[in-house]
């Protein structure tokens, strides 16, 4: 995929490319949403699939724990099963993207309205919204975490709402409970730098005003990779969309209230809040890995459904990560954090910023990779900046060296062992702000811990055969038929700096046989009068190796 592979227009248009790539599977066996249909998509999350094979899930016949049987299909995994998903949702190269963010936040396209819309063929309204089995409960909207969640949710949403004051519409990836055939309660994020839609609900409540919102539900993939991003509360995320797009995104406006909504959407739910009062929302499983309890929301008076004919509905894999949820933000994020490192901070010799994803969700926990041999004040400048640059994310922020694979967990612990002293290189930053899943504390002020685990000085080899020797082995593995491997990193021995010519030629002659020369160079210098596990280095003048 390049840089001008076309950019999906609309979900189905991304759909089909995923089916044409073998990236679909489709299920046509009865499936009941309330209990299998998010389980099944999970275990290729938990299972061990690897990330490469993830796919989406198509499934054609949805029934519900009654027995109802839904008119239309929903569709799972489909944004960000994985990142190659995610990167054909915007046509790009998983590695041209953090550019194309770059790109499309400093030049937005402004939308454009347009009178008629895909998403407005099927209009329902009044009655048709209150009457049994009727309005929200024609949805085939699943529950997420069977077994605690207390309610379906809609959760791949494009919430929308717009500023009192300025007039700029917002939308936000929020969760919504379904209630009654009319009534949602919508959970925005409500604290410091909190979500978009939450702000402008604190505006209305101060004039004593309803607040007209519009869930918009199967929107190009473009305009639902916008959604969660962290942008300026004054800039539209559908121009930002626009960008991606590299056209404007076309908007209607919606038919009880005054919102503007992608027209090429699947599924509009126009209405309102009540912001005088609060309703109980949850419990409903969260990405932090534990279960939200009972907590007051805005509870949302459904004025309209509108949807194409024939509609698709759309949902996120989410809670416990990784899932497709967590996906959507580390892809776009990553790069985002390295930008603001490089491009704000100017910190030299940063590589790589990896936010950890499984069950930590992306957050509290940071790695930094950095050249070896990069200024130890540019390394702290990195940490501090990490945890700064947003309230919820940093607790917890480790910079590694450049032989350190940050994904792998496993090799950040061996850096940590090995090459930090806790008395030097580990900091608490107090009064760090609180991360997502504050509510399961007392709320106090948190703190954020940074720990320089990079390497400081030359250091011996990995101790683990050298590349080519596991390469040999590995293909007389596959040879034999044995159990397939995951390659691990690290998985061969690679030099850091205190190794030699002399050294390299005791390993040459070990691998050639020829153990025995080794042996009579030794031979020839031994000593008297030193104690055993003297470094050779510290007694002789000229070192048996020339360190490089």
């Amino acid at each position: 995929m390049t840089e001008t592979a076309r950019v999906p227009r609309d979900l189905r248009e991304h759909l089909a490319a995923l089916e044409a790539a073998g990236l679909v599977v489709r299920v046509d066996r009865p499936i009941n949403k309330d209990t299998q249909l998010q389980p099944l998509a999970r275990w290729q999350f938990i299972g061990g699939v690897p990330e490469a094979q993830r796919k989406a899930f198509l499934f054609t016949n949805v029934v519900d724990s009654k027995g109802k049987r839904y008119d239309m299909p929903v569709l799972l995994g489909a944004l960000a099963g994985s990142p190659r998903i995610y990167a054909m949702g915007m046509g790009r190269a998983v590695e041209d993207i953090g550019a194309a963010w770059t790109r499309a936040i400093a030049n937005p396209v402004p939308p454009v309205v347009v009178e008629t819309a895909p998403c407005q063929e099927v209009v329902i309204t009044g009655e048709a919204l209150r009457e049994k089995g009727g309005g929200l409960a024609t949805l085939p909207a699943p529950i997420s975490t069977p077994g605690y969640d207390a309610a379906p949710y809609l959760t791949a949403t494009l919430c929308v709402t717009r500023d009192p004051d300025s007039g700029v519409q917002n939308t936000g990836m929020y969760r919504a409970a379904l209630k009654a055939t009319d009534r949602l309660v919508v959970r925005m994020v409500a604290r410091q730098g909190g979500a978009g839609g939450w702000l402008h609900w604190l505006k209305h409540r101060e004039r004593g005003e309803k607040m007209p919102i519009s869930i918009a539900l199967g929107g190009a993939p473009v305009a639902v990779f916008a959604s969660p991003a962290k942008l300026p509360v004054d800039l539209d995320e559908y121009a930002v969309a626009g960008a991606l797009a590299g056209a404007p995104i076309e908007m209607v406006r919606c038919k009880t209230n005054d919102l503007l909504v992608p027209a090429s959407a699947e599924i509009v739910i126009e209405g309102y809040i009540d912001t005088s009062v609060l309703e109980p929302e949850a419990p409903f499983g969260e990405s932090n890995g534990y279960v939200a309890l009972e907590a007051f929301n805005m509870p949302m008076r459904v004025t309209a459904i509108t949807r194409r004919k024939e509609a698709l509905f759309s949902a996120i894999i989410s809670q416990v990560t990784p899932s497709e949820s967590s996906v959507i933000k580390k892809v776009a994020y990553e790069p985002m954090f390295l930008d603001h490192m490089k491009r704000v901070l100017n910190v030299k010799g940063i590589k790589r910023v990896v936010l950890h994803e499984p069950l930590t969700n992306l957050r509290p926990v940071i790695f930094l990779q950095f050249d070896y041999g990069a200024p130890q004040a540019e390394v702290w400048r990195a940490l501090r900046g990490a945890t700064a640059l947003l309230s919820n994310f940093g607790k917890v922020v480790i910079a590694v060296s450049d032989d350190i694979d940050p994904s792998c967990v496993d090799a950040v612990l061996w850096s940590i062992a090995y090459r930090s002293n806790p008395a030097e290189d580990v900091f608490v930053q107090p009064y760090k702000g609180g991360g997502q899943g504050s509510q399961y504390g007392d709320r106090k002020p948190d703190a954020a811990l940074l720990i320089d685990a990079t390497r400081k000085r030359p250091m011996p080899p990995l101790a683990l055969p050298a590349k080519q020797y596991m390469e040999e082995a590995l293909a007389i593995w596959n040879e034999l038929g044995l159990p397939p491997v995951t390659v691990p990193s690290p998985w061969h021995g690679y030099t850091l700096g205190e190794w030699g010519d002399d050294w390299e030629a005791f390993a040459r002659n070990a691998v050639n046989g020829d153990w025995e020369a080794n042996g009579l160079q030794t031979l020839a210098r031994q000593r008297p009068g030193l104690d055993a596990e003297t470094p050779v280095r510290k007694v002789e003048k000229a070192a048996p190796a020339t360190p490089r």
